[in-house]
């Protein structure tokens, strides 16, 4: 059952009311914060309706590239959907190519698609190796993700500085030792 825009708004005045008291929604500060809670999720939870199939539709043909297609230093923020909490950080998706490449603004997309969900970070960075696999048949995919999480800098063991790192490495970067010491040392280049 797909729940109204109104219902959304309303229960959020009742979280408010649960965390100020009664006559919470009466205070001007927070008049209008359901609506706009409800507003600023349909643009962070914007994942749920993104479709895969369609960011990576639009692929070219290699004309022989063989070598490593790696975008890096992709920034993401995504929420934590165990506390609600936000937490951030970079990927770097590579892929080698058989046949078909595509445009590096998709592998941005992609990862875009991923993080604006309620997620875990493992579960984002399996989901961008998948839908490489699946549409480009790589030769190999690989994921790389470094995060810093709200739940973990704000609550609880309150850790400032951890970075939780997730990879997926398919095909030549999980059997190839080599292919994997190029991709990071391609990532580890100083930036521009």
């Amino acid at each position: 059952m797909m729940v109204s825009k109104d219902e959304a708004q309303r229960a959020v005045a009742t979280l408010l009311e649960y965390l100020e008291g009664e006559g919470a929604s009466e205070r001007e500060g927070l008049q209008k914060t359901p609506q706009r809670v409800i507003e600023s999720w349909t643009e962070i939870f914007a994942g749920y309706t993104m479709d895969a199939r369609e960011i990576l539709d639009a692929t070219f043909n290699g004309e022989g590239y063989d070598g490593i297609v790696l975008l890096r230093d992709i920034e993401f923020t995504s929420t934590c959907e165990h506390h609600l909490l936000p937490f951030r950080g970079r990927a770097h998706v590579a892929y080698i190519p058989v046949d078909r490449i595509v445009g590096i603004s998709k592998l941005a997309r992609i990862v875009e698609l991923h993080a604006r969900r309620l997620q875990n970070q493992e579960r984002i960075t399996k989901g961008i190796a998948d839908d490489l696999e699946e549409k480009l048949a790589p030769l190999g995919a690989a994921v790389i993700l470094e995060a810093s999480h709200g739940c973990m800098q704000c609550r609880g063991v309150a850790k400032q500085q951890a970075v939780m790192t997730t990879s997926s490495m398919r095909g030549v970067f999980f059997e190839r030792p080599e292919a994997r010491t190029e991709l990071m040392q391609l990532i580890q280049q100083p930036s521009l």
